[in-house]
């Protein structure tokens, strides 16, 4: 079979496991203002959302403007601070990127982080030559789970939403996808299979993944 495919893949919880990190940024973030969210609130509004969301959910208030860039750039300062000495790839992610080039897969990323962070990850791993779509929270004017940011992506890589397929781990990243009319596959990094939209595949890393195995998807 010989059918043109892009793969995409979100970041956070996709490609690096940072939500653990993510949510030790947040917690001294919150810290400083007297905010304490639990586990559940954090499973539940922070991972795979926008900055503008988690801020405006936990403060109770829009939180816009100028004050919300401040305030993203001190929690990402923050994350990047505690990440940086961390970063790598989920357990068999740079094979499997291979294995798609290999097979000219045009591959892309869609972030809901800054570009910054983005920055951090692609200075770390060897991927950002691989790349034919890169975007990030800054590029887009709706984020997950509107699906502008896929939808731009099958854009960029110059493909039809029915031909790419997306790796994503979160309940509004998965529905962005889906929303796009694209093809997924749930990381389960961050969720269990019943807390996510039904995807199409689900893995754990990507040890046991190829081509081959992706290709059947379409």
């Amino acid at each position: 079979m010989n059918k043109e495919i892009a793969v995409i893949f979100d970041m956070d919880g996709v490609i690096v496991h940072t939500n653990p990190f993510h949510s030790l940024a947040f917690r001294d973030f919150f810290a400083i203002r007297n905010l304490a969210p639990t586990e559940a609130e954090f499973a539940q509004h922070m991972f795979g959302k926008s900055n503008s969301y988690i801020f405006s959910h936990f403060f109770k208030r829009p939180v816009q403007g100028e004050e919300f860039l401040e305030m993203e750039r001190e929690k990402e300062g923050l994350f990047r601070k505690i990440y940086e000495p961390h970063v790598e790839p989920i357990s068999g992610f740079l094979k499997f990127i291979s294995d798609l080039e290999a097979h000219q897969v045009k591959l892309g990323v869609a972030t809901s982080a800054p570009s910054a962070n983005l920055d951090l990850i692609l200075s770390k791993i060897d991927l950002r030559e691989k790349l034919g779509s890169i975007l990030a929270s800054e590029d887009v004017k709706k984020h997950k789970p509107d699906p502008e940011v896929y939808l731009s992506s099958a854009r960029n890589l110059g493909l039809s939403p029915d031909q790419c397929l997306v790796f994503e781990d979160s309940f509004s990243g998965i529905s962005a996808a889906l929303n796009a009319g694209m093809r997924v596959v749930g990381v389960l990094s961050s969720h269990t299979i019943e807390e996510l939209p039904k995807c199409d595949l689900y893995i754990d890393n990507y040890n046991e993944l190829s081509y081959d195995k992706i290709i059947a998807l379409f």
